[in-house]
């Protein structure tokens, strides 16, 4: 009877153990597919700050100019939760290339190199533990000058109206300085006061001067006559160009199948040569360029200079630079003097000399010179690559030849005393009717022995278009210097 009634009971405590054993294994089920998938959503929440205190625990790597100087480093706080802060020393001036690190978000270099400076890079963790037993940070090493990154951007900041610079070295791609304006100061959003960030960003997200937008690498212009270096050099490698073959330039040129047409009053001869008609910037002699190379031609010799390639990073995202595809003869008349729709970033235009300057062929651009660890030891040095041929070495000697006469008038406002400095200036109407024109150079010095090509837009300078040409020549200057 006692036997019985014992596996009476036995049978509801069975059903029990299998419904928590279950639950159990259910529970257990869940943690590991939030461990295994939903990790990454719970360390990117705010409202967890495990992951932000871990973050700060350890200095980071400091990001150095070329000449050593310190634009982003670690200082501790004295006070809890966060050990250490993100500092950024000369603020504006470099903004366009460090970025900023928050607690919530990074940008620019902060951004693209975030394993070396974080120390979570394998090789740099790996090294770090082995010498100290402890975490570190690698430091960046840039390309950027100070001499030239300063010129860039004072020279921006005085016109005060938005723009960007960038100067490259043509047997190398290194870029020497890259500068937007409007700027930000990146200590703004590198508080750790919730708050006062906050704050700070919705200040910044609201200003219609758009100064947390990278114009350098991240905005679009009407590349206007520099494209003219993008037809130049497409006429002459069809062969049916040299720089003394004559070519039309009536003072209005009618576009096929429309009603439209271009006009011009600059040349002052029906029948200029290339070079001369270059020189002086004739918009129907190079409309009549795009009509007779048409379109694909066109199209093609853009696309040898970069334009509609992917995405560049130099490490930072560039946007690429446009060329549309589909086209007839009168938009490839337009497109010949940089109208319709071509766009091209601050950083296309400096690369458009830089082909030009270095033979044709032209460097990827980078940023970074070299990762190294706090006891100086290089782990990662970056090395010149070529990104494409642009032109062949003849037709690019003549263009620029043809670059250089621009600046041997006197009075030019490109030139350098004892310099020879190639150069093609351009104005350009934006997206919007009526907003006024945009002022652009392309340049490289000196002309027979490049050390530093430039890319330099200004928004709607109005009266102040001349001074993208004084930006140019200071910052030609300072690389030379």
């Amino acid at each position: 009877m006692a036997g019985s009634r014992a596996r009476w009971i036995d049978v509801p405590l069975y059903r029990v153990a299998i419904v928590c054993a279950a639950m159990l294994f259910a529970l257990l089920g869940h943690i590991t597919l939030i461990q295994t998938f939903g990790s990454g959503s719970l360390n990117a929440d705010r409202r967890n700050e495990r992951p932000l205190i871990a973050r700060y625990d350890h200095p980071r790597g400091d990001i150095l100019t070329y000449d050593g100087t310190s634009v982003a480093t670690s200082l501790p706080t004295g006070t809890g939760p966060y050990r250490y802060r993100r500092v950024y020393a000369h603020g504006e001036p470099y903004a366009a290339v460090t970025g900023h690190m928050s607690l919530y978000r990074s940008t620019g270099v902060e951004r693209a190199l975030e394993a070396v400076l974080s120390g979570e890079d394998a090789k740099v963790k790996v090294r770090s533990l082995v010498r100290d037993g402890a975490v570190e940070g690698a430091d960046v090493r840039l390309t950027v000058r100070d001499r030239v990154q300063q010129a860039a951007y004072q020279g921006l900041r005085s016109t005060g109206v938005p723009g960007a610079a960038v100067a490259i070295d043509p047997a190398t791609g290194a870029i020497l300085a890259l500068a937007t304006y409007p700027a930000y100061d990146p200590n703004a959003l590198a508080t750790l006061d919730p708050a006062r960030l906050e704050a700070a960003a919705a200040r910044l997200l609201s200003d219609p001067a758009k100064p947390l937008l990278n114009r350098a690498l991240n905005r679009l212009y009407p590349p206007g006559s520099t494209f003219k270096l993008v037809t130049t050099a497409a006429a002459l490698t069809s062969g049916e160009y040299t720089p003394s073959a004559l070519v039309d330039a009536p003072a209005r040129l009618r576009l096929p199948g429309t009603s439209s047409y271009v006009r011009d009053g600059e040349c002052g001869t029906a029948r200029p040569t290339l070079a001369y008609a270059f020189h002086l910037s004739c918009e129907t002699a190079f409309a009549g360029i795009g009509l007779q190379l048409g379109p694909d031609l066109l199209r093609d010799q853009a696309e040898a200079f970069g334009f509609n390639a992917p995405e560049l990073r130099v490490p930072l995202p560039a946007t690429s630079s446009r060329y549309p595809v589909a086209r007839d003869r009168a938009q490839a008349a337009l497109a010949a003097i940089g109208h319709q729709d071509n766009r091209a970033t601050p950083l296309m235009v400096a690369m458009l000399s830089a082909a030009v300057a270095n033979d044709g062929v032209l460097m990827r651009p980078y940023l970074v010179e070299e990762v190294r660890l706090p006891d100086g030891s290089v782990i990662n040095r970056s090395a010149p690559a070529r990104y494409r041929t642009a032109v062949r070495p003849g037709p690019a000697r003549y263009l620029a030849a043809m670059m250089t006469v621009a600046t041997e008038a006197e009075g030019s406002g490109a030139a350098i005393p004892g310099v020879r400095v190639a150069v093609k200036t351009a104005t350009s109407s934006p997206a919007v009717p009526g907003a006024g024109q945009n002022a652009l150079i392309t340049a490289f010095a000196p002309a027979q022995a490049p050390e530093v090509a430039v890319g330099v837009v200004l928004e709607r300078p109005g009266d102040r278009a001349d001074a993208v040409t004084a930006i140019a020549r200071a910052v030609i200057e300072a690389a030379l210097a």
